[in-house]
Parts: structure tokens; sequence; C-alpha cells
């Protein structure tokens, strides 16, 4: 690139709803850079941000962005991830096309592609299944703050009031930018997505597919591609900053006056020299064994290694270092071709840069002068299978052989502390597991490990030693080898991230990752207010009795409150005597007067608790067709105070939450029970679950 105009494409930026790209007149080698392919080292695109207007990005996600999403509801935003997801799986072909510019083969796509759109799939069925039908999260039970219960406390999340600001790395341009997407949609907050540039022409083409898609409301989604070096100049406590990618950036951007002193959220997933355990019962000839080889050379051969949860160290007992090095090389060799992703036959492609491939191969030179040994590969180009399918050196592909290294020195520092962030992993001996544990524990935070043992002592001293240094540890053995998602696959239902180096954060987790996005707050008020906000009814607060029984009302006509109170029905011996007999429930409580009697909890012979939620239900139930169609299960059930023969019970049964189903044609209505004895004393609670119709 010359210091005049750049006269080959611009990857554009998606900004206040329109695409923007920069003056072409305006680049320079200053203001962007040139993205090329990995494998061939043509110029694909310029990248650059020369004259865009970041604080009026910030802004119109704050006001635009806000407002549209906060018109729809969880469920309803849960729709529009789902209805995304099988849009985009329907362009994986063409994302599966410009990913091998990447050096990215299939398989590496399709981790990269697949596993994105799967991420959406997986937060639009969450999101309808675990959320309400509502704008309001309620966190745990409300906490009485009065003797006569006029005054209530509970904890609600909302959503926060900003932007959530996604800054993320190279080697996921697709995963990394739905992984963080779906979780913020969902929350409704709108998402500004500023992408790695080396691959970030990939995410500009999966940004171009959603805006096509229609699905978006207005200001949900924004794209810088290029530098935005102010962007966290214009952030304040309303935002979120999410990052992925090294610890020196992270660190930089967490030292900011904007997040130090001015409240912005920051979470960040960085360098993690993630360890796998091999225990000493998973000798050569297990199957313990063979599926931790198989693991190793997955984990820095799948995308060229360049991976956040890639296998760094690989802790062994010291007798078998030597077998697995030797396993690991004849694997790498039967199954590995090196080369450019759309040749037939390249199962690994090139690093994502030659930026990169010299970082890489920098950090494996320090770590050879501090006593590493290279035990399998080199460093010198390697002879790779091009596009035409011949085989040669390529001047200007960023590729690199996996490289293993040993260390006489288990607790070398530099083997610790430096990542080679490509096909790169080192193999050191323990002497036992307290000596494996310290080991992995000197890698200061780590996002995942892996434990592989078949011996559940072992394992259980292992994981419990290494867990409070992980985000995630697997356990791998014969019985989930094959079912196992793998060491370095994060999955959308469970936290991705780590303490120390790693981060300290949290992405995904499923409704967790959406509760990232949303503030916790106190309220306190009466039941009334308590109900008023949050869209459940909670006991104290008015309830309607009318001449209509809430089982005749459907969606459209039943209301938060609604309620119908029986009349008493006593229990005798000879009903209790009878439900013990037909259900064989004969415990002693039901069937012995001595013996129930000489029980602290019982005035002797008792009914049986599942005796009284029959008869709950047979007082309640309005038993003629109508908009009730199913009883589905019980929540929150509590037997408090024993019901002896002689003695009566009631029901008061009131509407308590209400979700109707955005794509049904019905919904669940939550119904809060209460059974009073005679004496007024509550008998038990619950919550009854139906389906009604809308």
């Amino acid at each position: 690139m010359t210091s005049t105009a750049v006269r080959v494409q611009t990857v554009p930026s998606f900004i206040e709803d329109a695409w923007w790209t920069p003056d072409a007149t305006s680049l320079t080698e200053r203001n962007s850079a040139e993205v090329r392919d990995a494998s061939t080292g043509e110029t694909l695109a310029v990248v650059s941000t020369e004259g865009l207007d970041v604080a009026r990005v910030v802004d119109y996600a704050r006001t635009t962005g806000q407002q549209a999403l906060g018109e729809f509801t969880f469920h309803q935003r849960a729709l529009k991830l789902k209805a995304l997801a099988q849009f985009l799986n329907d362009q994986r072909t063409s994302l599966y096309e410009l990913s091998a510019r990447t050096g990215a083969t299939k398989i590496d796509s399709m981790v990269d592609i697949d596993g994105g759109i799967g991420v959406l799939f997986t937060f639009g069925s969450k999101g309808r299944r675990e959320l309400p039908n509502s704008n309001v999260v309620v966190d745990g039970p409300p906490e009485t703050l009065s003797k006569d219960g006029s005054f209530l406390g509970e904890h609600i999340y909302t959503r926060i009031p900003g932007a959530a600001v996604q800054i993320n790395a190279f080697n996921f341009p697709v995963w990394g930018m739905l992984e963080k997407l779906a979780p913020a949609f969902l929350a409704g907050v709108p998402t500004i997505v500023k992408p790695a540039t080396p691959t970030g022409y990939l995410t500009a083409a999966v940004v171009k597919f959603i805006i096509e898609s229609n699905i978006l409301p207005q200001g949900a989604l924004q794209l810088i591609s290029g530098s935005a070096r102010d962007l966290l100049d214009y952030l304040d406590y309303r935002d979120l900053v999410s990052f992925t990618g090294s610890a020196s950036t992270a660190n930089k951007l967490k030292s900011h006056d904007n997040v130090v002193h001015g409240g912005v959220r920051f979470t960040s997933e960085t360098d993690s020299l993630n360890a796998a355990i091999l225990g000493e019962d998973a000798v050569p000839g297990t199957p313990e064994f063979d599926a931790f080889v198989k693991s190793l050379v997955t984990e820095i051969t799948v995308k060229a290694g360049q991976k956040c949860t890639s296998i760094r160290r690989t802790i062994v007992p010291k007798a078998l270092v030597n077998d697995v090095v030797a396993a690991a090389r004849e694997r790498i060799e039967q199954r590995i071709v090196l080369g450019d992703p759309r040749a037939e036959g390249v199962t690994m492609g090139a690093l994502a840069s030659l930026d990169q491939l010299r970082d890489v191969r920098s950090a494996v030179e320090t770590m050879i002068a501090a006593g590493g040994e290279l035990a399998y590969g080199s460093l010198d180009a390697p002879r790779v299978t091009r596009a035409d399918g011949t085989v040669d050196t390529v001047a200007d592909g960023a590729f690199m052989s996996p490289v293993l290294l040993t260390w006489e020195n288990a607790e070398a520092i530099e083997l610790h502390t430096i990542e080679a962030f490509g096909p790169v992993a080192s193999v050191i001996g323990y002497d036992d597991a307290a000596h494996a544990v310290r080991l992995a524990a000197l890698g200061a935070g780590s996002l995942v490990a892996t434990v592989c043992t078949n011996d559940p002592e072992v394992a259980r001293e292992l994981v419990l030693g290494i867990a409070a240094h992980h985000g995630r540890v697997l356990m791998l053995n014969r019985e989930d080898a094959r079912s196992s998602t793998g060491h370095g696959s994060p999955v959308p239902h469970l936290v991705h991230g780590g303490p120390g180096r790693a981060g300290g954060g949290e992405e995904l987790g499923g409704i967790r990752s959406v509760l990232h996005h949303m503030q916790r707050t106190a309220i306190q008020g009466s039941p009334n207010m308590l109900t008023a906000v949050t869209g459940v009814w909670h006991t104290g607060a008015d309830q309607r009795f009318d001449d209509a029984h809430p089982f005749r009302k459907n969606l459209a006509t039943l209301q938060i409150g609604d309620a119908v109170r029986s009349d008493l029905r006593q229990v005798t011996l000879e009903d209790i005597t009878a439900f013990a007999s037909t259900t064989g429930d004969t415990f002693y409580a039901h069937t012995n007067e001595e013996a129930s009697a000489a029980n602290p909890f019982f005035p002797g012979i008792v009914a049986h608790g599942y005796l009284l939620l029959s008869w709950g239900a047979g007082l309640f139930v309005d038993p003629a067709p109508g908009p009730v169609l199913a009883n589905y299960g019980l929540e929150n059930l509590r037997f408090i105070t024993p019901v002896a023969a002689g003695d009566s019970i009631r029901v008061t049964l009131t509407a308590k939450r209400i979700t109707p189903r955005e794509d049904e044609e019905y919904g669940e209505v939550a119904w809060d029970a209460v059974l009073h004895n005679q004496n007024d004393e509550i008998v038990a609670t619950y919550d009854v679950l139906t389906l009604v119709e809308k």
C-alpha cells in the first residue's frame, strides 16, 4: 500500500441502520490496513474507520436500539433469534467459501459458522422455556420485611439502558459475534460489534445477511469494521464492554478512565494456558489414553490451534511423556494434511495472517530458549498442499506445522506464562496428583482443563484440586469419549470464561449470560406494588373472587389475582386408611396410631400429603371442558401442618403468573395454591401449573 488513495474494496461498517465506508481518497497506510488471504497472501480488502463518528454510533444504540428492542418481550426476541438462525442456516455455503480465505478448513468453518448459528438456536429455545413473556426477571422468592406481610422485598433484573459493545478476536469471526449477540439481544440490549481486522470481512458478510433478513429491529445491531480506539471514550455506566483477545489489550482497556471511574461494565476473555491432565491409570492401551491423544491432536490442529480453549500444557505422568509424544506424532502424521483449505484432503489450514505466524514462531523460540525442547515439528516453512493440489512451500501463506515441546523443568516460568497462539503444545511430566494440580494452577487462571481418567477417586482429587483455577473442566473417559463435545468447544448452555489470566469474566452460560446484560435491583413495597412491577401475584396482594370460576376464563380475560376459595372438607380415618390401601403408601404415620403419636411431628395418625393434594384439586377444579387444557405439574410444594383424622381442609387458588406462548394458541398459568385447615392454619403451599387457551 502507498500513501496515495487505495483502490481496492473496503470492508464496510453498518451504523445507524445504513452501510458506511470511508471516502476512498482519504485512505493511507496510516489510517487503513490491508487484509489478505491467509493461504495465498492475496490482498482481499482494506479496512478503515477514517471519518466514522463513533459517538453517533453509541447514541443510536442507546436511543433507537433501546426503544426498538424494548417493544418486544423475552419470548418475542427469542423467536427472532430462532428465525435468524434459520435464515443464516441457508447462507452457510457462501459463508464457508469466504471462511476458507481465513485459513479455515471445512471442520474449522463448521465450528465457527455452524457453532455460531447453534448459539442462536439455543438462546431462541432457552429464552422461551426459561424466561417469562415480559421484560422483568424475578430473582428468587420475596422476603417478608414486616410482621403483617404488608412490606416485602424482592430482587428483579431489568435490561441495562445502554449498549453492549463487543470487541472480538480474529479466530472466530462468526461464532465470536453470535455468541455475544444472542444473550444481549435476548436481554433487550443493542449490540455494537467490533471484530478483529484480519478476519472482520467474514463478520461483515454475516452482518450483511442479518440485515437482509429484516428480522432484527432498528438499532439492534451495528458493526464497526476497523480501528475504534476511541470507542470507550463515549461509554458510561449504562454500557457494557465484552472483550475477547490478549490479556495485554484487556488490561489496557480495563484501565480506561470510563471503566475505572465511569462505571462501564467490563468483562473479558483473554489468554489462557489451558491444561489437559492424564490420570495415572490411563496408560497406553486404555481407551482413556487413546481419547487423550486424540483430544491433544485435535486441539492443536483445529483452527490451526488458534483457539482460546486449545490445550497448551499437556500434563501426564512422568513415565508417559515419551509415550504421549510418540502417539501424538503418529496421529498427526496419519491424519493431518497441511495446506490451503480449498484443496481436497486438507485437514489443517493456515494461521490467520503472516503477523500471527511471526508471533507464534517468536513465542516458540522464546520457549525453546527457556528450556523447551522441540519433540515434534519444525519452525521452518512447511511443505503444504496448494489450492491446485500441488505440494510446495508458500512464501506468502501463514502456514506452520504442529509443534510439540517437552521440558526437563516442568515448572519453568515460560512454560506457564507464554501462550503460542497456534498449533503448539507442551508435554510435561508430573510426580503425583498433587503435583499435577500444582502444575495446572501455574497457568494463573484458565478457561478450561481436561481430566482424563477412568478412576473416580483420581477424577475427584484432580477436579476439586483445579476447579477454582478454571472456568470449565471436562472429565474425559471411555464412557463419554464419543459423546463429549470436546475440550475446546464451549457450549451455550454453560459458562465460558475463567479466572485470573483468563480474564475473570463469563460468557454464555444459558440465561446467566442474558442476566449479564441486566441490572439486579432490590425492590421494596407492599404486595400490591410488587405485583404491579413484576407481573407476578404476591401473597397479600388483592384477589378477585367473582361469580366466574377462573378456570372458565381464557388468557384474554384471566387476570393476575383472579381467585377461587373452596368450602371445607373433613378428613376421616376411613379416608386415610382407604388411601393407604389403594396406593400402597402404608407408612406408619398413616396406619399405626401408637408409632405415629410417638413421632414428635405428628399428633397421631395423619393424612397423606398426596391425599390432601388430590382433594385440593377436587376442591378447586371446574370439571366441565373449558379453556384449561391440562395440568402439567406442581412447583414449590411444602407440607407445613399435619392433618389428623377429623380435621378439615379448604383451598384458595389464585392466578399467580400468566405466560402466553407467542407461537401457540395457549399459554402457561401458574396458580398459587394454599391449603388451610379448619383453624385457618396453613397446611400446604404449592404452585399448580396449567396450560390455558388464549
